[in-house]
């Protein structure tokens, strides 16, 4: 048995959208956003050896994916240079969540390998100074290192968090992926929302302006929010391509599962307004 198969996994949880608003562009090229995280109890898993020659290494490939590029390597090398340790790791990555489709996980991946090796490496690093460090990361990869539920601002770093229901999701997974850059390029894609208040969320708005660009430019996409509505309704997680409906209990939604075409994937989880990367950093050793 290797190392690292005997350490308990760091989770990666996923996250779902639960509102998008799209109320401007930066000078800079992204976008003002308004948007509701919130994380379900399904996602990737990673291990960690440390090393003390320096060397990052993942240990499994990700197809289409270079290690140059791959999201956790690029985490454990920025928290190694801020870090001014000599320490590096082996990483290896159990993945679940499909690529492209709005759940966030290359984000929670890296937001993860920030958090394990600050702990793994005893760096100590304070949580705001890890959240800084996982923005040039990813929009998203902020609330996953800070693993609470909440209500996003700016390009989705500003965070507040929030105490919402933890409902019971089905979702649906599309074939292909959703190419976000790709979204937010759409000449048609809304880009002046009026901002709302959390208050507007809670009592029922969930627009999510990149729904139009996605349905026109994904059918799969298109097919999988039209099966859903008809049995109560569907939202796009970010700019997708997975889609969700809301159940008050695992019972109906594991029932509406059983009906889901065979030309989508599928999976019912939990909403959760604490990160389960959290608890695993409470128990893990010192």
């Amino acid at each position: 048995m290797t190392p690292e198969a005997n350490t308990l996994p760091w989770p990666a949880p996923a996250k779902l959208n639960l509102m998008l608003r799209v109320l401007g562009r930066r000078p800079d090229g992204y976008h003002r956003l308004q948007t509701v995280f919130q994380f379900i109890d399904c996602g990737d898993r990673l291990w960690f050896t440390s090393r003390d020659d320096g060397a990052i290494h993942r240990l499994v490939d990700i197809p289409g994916v270079s290690e140059s590029a791959d999201l956790t390597v690029r985490a454990a090398r920025a928290l190694q240079v801020h870090g001014g340790g000599r320490c590096g790791a082996d990483i290896r990555l159990e993945k679940t969540l499909p690529m492209g489709g709005g759940l966030g996980g290359g984000s929670s991946d890296a937001a993860t390998t920030l958090v394990a090796l600050n702990r793994l490496w005893g760096l100590n690093l304070p949580e705001d100074e890890l959240a800084a460090l996982a923005l040039p990361l990813g929009a998203d990869v902020p609330v996953f290192v800070r693993g609470r539920a909440a209500w996003g601002e700016g390009v989705g770093e500003q965070l507040t968090p929030v105490d919402l229901p933890e409902p019971w999701y089905l979702v649906l997974i599309p074939a292909g992926q959703v190419a976000t850059a790709a979204v937010f390029a759409d000449p048609q894609l809304t880009r002046d929302s009026v901002p709302v208040k959390l208050a507007d969320f809670l009592a029922g708005d969930r627009r999510n302006d990149c729904l139009g660009g996605v349905r026109r430019g994904y059918p799969e996409v298109a097919a999988a929010l039209d099966w859903l509505e008809a049995v109560g309704g569907g939202q796009l997680t970010g700019t997708g391509g997975c889609v969700f409906a809301v159940f008050a209990d695992r019972d109906a939604a594991l029932a509406a599962r059983e009906r889901v075409p065979a030309q989508f994937g599928s999976f019912v989880a939990r909403g959760l307004n604490r990160s389960p990367l959290l608890d695993r950093l409470a128990g893990s050793p010192t």
